[in-house]
């Protein structure tokens, strides 16, 4: 079984840490709040978490992050996630994904040893035609070989309800990171309220059996 930790517990990472743990893989999240840390643990995100600020590379060494398979660096501020990114690459880390707010952040990032970077917020701009074309879904790219992060078309049965009304990650095993209505930008950062309308494209993480299911939902 593949080692993952997950650095960064915003809602991309915590979007990705829940996916990869209920798929029971083994995965350690890490985040510099205790808070948020205490959150993910009592919520069910994740079983094994850490406080740590991962831009430290003796806190990282102490944590034991040499044999970790993937990594996923999930912090949206610049300079930390080039930190914590050359922290994971001298530690040996085999596979290092990195979110990026900027393709100039991006291409800091694969110069320093990022060995894929993740635009969560360029998504639905650039692949607006395609879902135009393709009524159902665009996976962008694999975690692994059984998850996803995918543009799905929001099914009727989910028109007019709020994220809240649905719980859509307890009952379809679904994390929506990000919402594209329409001609407006990009929505990131969902609240409880957030209400899913005809037409608007969700930008999710799953597992592929899932999403396969999710996007023939009328």
């Amino acid at each position: 079984m593949k080692q993952y930790v997950v650095i960064g517990m915003g809602r991309f990472g915590s979007s990705v840490a829940e996916t990869l743990y209920k798929a029971n893989e083994e995965v350690l999240a890490i985040d510099e709040s205790e808070d948020i840390i205490q959150e993910a643990v009592n919520s069910g995100v994740v079983e094994n978490a850490v406080v740590a600020d991962a831009t430290d590379d003796k806190e990282l060494k102490n944590i034991g992050l040499e044999g970790f398979d993937v990594a996923f660096v999930c912090i949206g501020a610049i300079e930390p996630s080039i930190m914590v990114t050359l922290n994971l690459k001298e530690l040996g880390v085999k596979k290092i994904i990195v979110k990026a707010v900027s393709r100039r952040h991006g291409k800091v990032l694969e110069k320093i040893g990022a060995n894929q970077v993740v635009y969560p917020e360029e998504y639905m701009g650039k692949r607006a035609a395609m879902a135009a074309m393709d009524p159902n879904m665009i996976e962008h790219f694999r975690f692994s070989k059984d998850f996803l992060l995918a543009e799905i078309k929001s099914p009727e049965i989910f028109w007019n309800k709020t994220l809240i009304e649905l719980d859509i990650r307890k009952r379809y095993n679904v994390n929506i990171v990000g919402i594209k209505k329409g001609n407006r930008n990009f929505i990131p950062n969902l609240s409880a309220d957030t209400i899913i309308e005809q037409g608007d494209i969700l930008l999710v993480i799953t597992d592929a059996k899932t999403a396969a299911e999710l996007k023939n939902l009328k």
